[in-house]
């Protein structure tokens, strides 16, 4: 951070690998493709999830100017599916509309309610920044589906504004979302604190746009400097 927490108004946060994860990922994949008669080792599942994450979400130069949809959104993820899924061989049992099908379902799995978590530290600290008198927003590439699940998970009463990509049609790393989401909060950019995982699409993005960012490393895998909890701010 480049100044005091206090100096702040606002904190906007990233959702996923920031506030919530779904920490049984491997084994939510392995059962849907054991109900279609596909059995893989859920080890090899977990392996092949953060290669595919590391490939297409933490290493993949993002285009700021691209446009975000629903579509688009169900596109990329059944791609890192896609990616999985022949990675396990599955076309040696599969079709391509076998493959093209059980992406689409999974899709839909990982992106209901029930299957995420929050982190330990979010409950706790985001209740102590709000009684600080910070006000609390999110910024995130999601389904239209965020809402309901941080409604689900008991904290989506914390947040205004929630700024959902798939909503607006605008995709971090595009500062624009972040411009978006100032003039909906009626805040300066000097007023916002924005939290994330990702170094282009949470840091570069927000700095673009005149925000100060602070990065949240959740996993071993995540480079670089930053806080390791959200403790680290609402106890700071």
């Amino acid at each position: 951070m480049k100044k005091p927490l206090e100096a702040y108004k606002a904190i906007f946060f990233d959702v996923g690998d920031t506030l919530l994860t779904i920490p049984a990922a491997r084994l939510i994949m392995q059962q849907v493709l054991a109900e279609r008669s596909l059995h893989r080792e859920a080890d090899r599942i977990g392996t092949l999830f953060t290669e595919a994450f590391r490939m297409f979400y933490y290493g993949k130069q993002l285009n700021p100017e691209e446009t975000c949809s629903p579509e688009s959104d169900r596109t990329f993820w059944m791609n890192i599916y896609k990616y999985i899924l022949g990675r396990l061989g599955a076309e040696d049992d599969w079709d391509e509309e076998q493959i093209h099908q059980c992406s689409h379902e999974l899709y839909d799995v990982f992106t209901a309610p029930a299957h995420y978590q929050l982190f330990d530290d979010v409950k706790e600290s985001l209740q102590q920044l709000a009684e600080r008198g910070f006000r609390l927003g999110v910024v995130s590439n999601f389904a239209p589906t965020l809402r309901a699940i941080l409604a689900d998970k008991g904290i989506g009463h914390y947040f205004d504004p929630i700024v959902v990509s798939t909503e607006v049609g605008l995709e971090k790393p595009n500062p624009a979302i972040f411009r978006l989401a100032l003039e909906r909060a009626g805040l300066e950019a000097g007023d916002v604190l924005y939290v994330g995982d990702h170094d282009q699409n949470d840091i570069w993005a927000p700095n673009e746009a005149g925000i100060d960012a602070v990065k949240i490393i959740r996993y071993d895998y995540h480079a670089g400097e930053g806080i390791h909890s959200l403790k680290e701010l609402s106890e700071g």
